[in-house]
């Protein structure tokens, strides 16, 4: 028997793992329930939105933000169907509609105090046909 992990493209590996921790990490610590729901994006831009009010350094919160945008992208994968794609250390989703999508990077400009990942998934889920 294969798990959903075995059989996705090695692209995902790496995204796939960074989201799982970010789950683990934020239920454990911030008592915060992740269950890859476009809605639960809704609370990672809040919580987003508190470090960057807080005044965090970006250091410190680097690993973290990796692991939220590939969350968010984890919530498209699972919505539409799309895949993970990775060219020099890079990683992106490419829907069903053949769009790209740089959900780490939106959650660095969501730090930024420019980005949303919930309207990225929102953005990305329009006009795909899902599974």
């Amino acid at each position: 028997m294969t798990t959903e992990q075995e059989t996705r493209p090695s692209a995902a590996t790496k995204p796939v793992r960074w989201a799982a921790d970010a789950v683990a990490t934020l239920r454990e610590g911030a008592r915060l329930h992740l269950d890859y729901s476009a809605q639960s994006l809704w609370r990672v831009d809040r919580l987003i939105d508190e470090l960057r009010r807080e005044e965090t350094p970006y250091a410190a919160v680097e690993s973290v933000l990796r692991g939220l945008g590939a969350y968010a992208g984890e919530v498209i994968v699972r919505q539409t169907g799309a895949e993970w794609w990775a060219a020099g250390g890079d990683h992106w989703v490419r829907t069903p509609d053949g769009r790209l999508w740089d959900p780490v990077d939106e959650a660095r400009r969501c730090f930024a105090g420019d980005g949303s990942l919930r309207l990225l998934c929102r953005d990305a889920t329009l006009g795909t046909t899902g599974r």
